[in-house]
């Protein structure tokens, strides 16, 4: 537990600390949030707030892993740095997003094609990477098989379509984050309980692994590495724990894309490694809400003809347009994302002890 608990008590001392001296680095040279002009006027006020604050949280969060093994003198796994490179790779793109942002004074950034472009590349390599590999008991990294709470063995994809089902999970998932991040401390916030989600999930794995010959059982968990990803999962948590000091209402700064699509690559990354892929969407519901809410929105204008299904999407825009204050939706926005962590974690309890 020594690593699980450094990497996280590191990396949320980064964030809690660390992140005055990016708001003041960022406010010296105006790189400052732009407000889309028709979103709720509310927001108007948050114009010039400090953005890109994903960049001490990928910093906290390299910083915390890496520290913890080597004040442990533990050697690192191909799981938790693949996991690692899908977080930081997505996150650069984001920070060429942000900056794009800043330099054209809009609030629009990269344009899709490049935006997209740069995502298939991270996506692409993280895939293929994390499907080779093979360990001393032949185990991937990722598998090629579609996962709930465990491999579903008769859902084995062929190496192309393993590939391209992984890169349109990790696409599904950081888009989905960017979706959310839209109140102060909502994504920051909902990020935290769902990492430390996967936390519990990962040292259970491990404690039920395979690879413990010892103590493996008939429903042992086949993951790889499950300990150092646990590891990786406490210093996302702790990391976007000590951030929430700073961009919680009212925000002293902004995650930017900088960290919504890193933050998505790393749920996406914890739940193809972990053999937890669709378990994502019921843990991570908030942001599952929040997608779905765009897309009907979308459908809904199309299929009548300019009608709008809800005032605004995503759906925290709604409950602002019909009077809630920004801090109750967020809050009560977190409580939904808590019973979706808990409600996931029950399930993966669950078919253990029913298994039994």
């Amino acid at each position: 537990m020594k690593n699980i608990l450094l990497a996280g008590g590191l990396a949320m001392m980064v964030t809690l600390f660390g992140t005055r001296s990016l708001i003041k680095f960022l406010v010296k040279r105006g790189y400052g949030q732009f407000i889309r002009d028709d979103g709720p006027t509310t927001h108007h006020t948050k114009r010039g707030v400090p953005t890109m604050g994903g960049l001490v949280i990928i910093f906290a969060v390299l910083f915390g892993y890496g520290m913890a093994h080597l004040i442990t003198w533990s050697r690192i796994t191909l799981s938790a740095v693949l996991v690692l490179y899908l977080f930081a790779g997505l996150g650069v793109i984001g920070l060429l997003d942000d900056w794009a942002k800043i330099r054209n004074q809009r609030s629009l950034g990269l344009n899709a094609k490049g935006k997209l472009l740069g995502q298939i590349f991270v996506a692409a390599s993280f895939a293929v990477l994390a499907l080779n590999f093979p360990d001393a008991r032949g185990l991937t990294p990722a598998s090629q098989a579609v996962s709930f709470l465990r491999d579903i063995d008769w859902l084995v994809l062929p190496l192309p379509l393993a590939v391209l089902w992984l890169m349109v999970l990790i696409a599904g998932a950081s888009n989905a984050a960017n979706l959310t991040d839209g109140l102060d401390g909502l994504l920051s916030g909902g990020a935290t309980m769902v990492f430390a989600a996967y936390v519990i999930l990962n040292v259970w794995q491990y404690n039920q692994w395979c690879g413990r010959t010892s103590t493996a059982g008939p429903l042992c968990y086949e993951v790889r590495n499950p300990y150092d990803l646990a590891v990786v999962a406490m210093a996302l948590a702790g990391a976007c724990f000590g951030f929430l000091w700073w961009n919680a209402k009212p925000a002293k700064i902004i995650l930017g894309d900088t960290g919504s699509l890193a933050i998505g690559g790393a749920l996406a990354g914890l739940a193809i490694m972990s053999r937890s892929q669709f378990l994502l969407v019921i843990i991570g519901g908030l942001f599952v809400m929040e997608t779905l809410s765009v897309m009907l929105q979308v459908s809904w204008f199309k299929l009548t003809k300019g009608k709008r299904l809800f005032k605004m999407t995503p759906i925290h825009h709604h409950f602002e347009l019909l009077g809630w204050a920004e801090i109750t939706v967020a809050v009560r926005f977190w409580i939904i994302c808590g019973l979706c962590v808990a409600a996931g974690l029950g399930l993966f309890y669950a078919e253990w002890v029913a298994g039994q």
